[in-house]
């Protein structure tokens, strides 16, 4: 190799090696580990193999195929644990669902029979054919499916950029570089740009680098516990209380009470802000959870039925704030008001 590809090998190198160090670390860290950790270990593993067998099969096509088959099996699981990242960090599971152990078993298992029934070595023609094909559609499908997953995010960056949270951020770097090491490999794939082949581990090691950088400058810790840790710093009280503005608002005016199926993300699009941040708000700066919220809303609304619409049957007041059975609005409304509606009723007519 002349002085110009011993640098590109070594620059496109450098990344998949940082990467391999640092999913092996977040593995076998004495820490404990949350389930998005788990991922995002997986992730960084499988990118470092796939990067690793793009780099060295690029410099050198009599790479034995056991690394060739390696780096492609490792690329099947690459879009897998993007996906599953974004769903454990962004709806705080840390518990592994059985239907997830269904789906990462199925890919295991896979690559294991086809690892063995069909090996590189002895199969190339296939593996190059129908085999790369498969690896790479579900790679981009599970890309796509990522984006669904963070496209409350997504939205706040054309929306409102300026209320995204440090981890946000992290999330849509961390997105946006696997789907450009994606696109990449993909355009190569398809004979579309293959001189972009060797970019993807060049663009690997530019971003990993500019992760920890941004990190480091913006939070002066650690950027990987970062990317899977839940935001914890308080909002501001400017911002929350412009937040709570809007979302009264959105409450009030709307009628968002009255839907009895109402989700804290139905909510969070209304008033342009994402599900994490306006559970957030609601635990950090107001201390209630979402349907701790509702409940109480929706009783003091039916507590203004009940003083000024004496014709409505306590049923239909229930019934008028959100709740579908007469039993849940009585059992809300003695939690929140610590009375029934009939004693309440009566209680506020006889003062006056």
């Amino acid at each position: 190799m002349n002085i110009g590809q011993q640098i590109l090998f070594f620059v496109s190198s450098l990344g998949a090696f940082n990467g391999l160090v640092i999913s092996l670390y977040l593995f076998f860290s004495r820490r404990k580990k949350t389930l998005p950790t788990i991922f995002l270990s997986i992730l960084l593993l499988a990118l470092s193999l796939r990067v690793i067998k793009a780099v060295f099969y690029y410099f050198d096509h009599s790479l034995p195929k056991i690394y060739v088959q390696i780096g492609l099996s490792a690329c099947f699981l690459i879009g897998p644990a993007l996906y599953y990242f974004f769903r454990s960090a962004l709806q705080n599971i840390n518990v592994l669902p059985a239907s997830w152990k269904w789906v990462w078993g199925g890919l295991l298992g896979s690559l294991l029979i086809t690892g063995i029934l069909i090996p590189y070595q002895t199969y190339p023609v296939i593996w190059k054919g129908p085999i790369v094909t498969v690896i790479y559609c579900q790679w981009m499908i599970y890309v796509v499916a990522a984006g669904f997953v963070l496209k409350d995010v997504l939205k706040t960056l054309f929306v409102n950029p300026g209320v995204l949270t440090e981890t946000e951020k992290f999330w849509l770097l961390l997105y946006g570089s696997n789907c450009a090491i994606c696109l990449l490999f993909q355009l190569s794939w398809a004979r579309i740009a293959t001189y972009l082949y060797i970019t993807g581990p060049v663009l690997l090691s530019v971003l990993l680098y500019v992760i920890i950088f941004f990190y480091i400058r913006g939070k002066k810790k650690d950027p990987i516990r970062l990317a899977v840790k839940t935001e914890k710093k308080k909002i501001a009280d400017t911002d929350a209380n412009t937040w709570i503005e809007k979302l009264e608002k959105a409450i009030h005016d709307k009628k968002l009470y009255q839907d009895p199926n109402i989700k804290l993300h139905d909510v969070a699009k209304q008033i342009n802000i994402t599900p994490h941040q306006l559970s957030q708000l609601l635990n950090d700066n107001l201390g209630k959870s979402f349907s701790t919220y509702i409940n109480e809303y929706r009783i003091q609304e039916a507590c203004k039925l009940i003083t000024t619409n004496t014709h409505l049957t306590f049923e239909a007041i229930g019934y008028e704030v959100g709740y579908n059975s007469k039993s849940t609005f009585y059992a809300a409304f003695r939690k929140v008001t610590d009375t029934t509606p009939a004693l309440y009723k009566e209680k506020v007519f006889d003062n006056q």
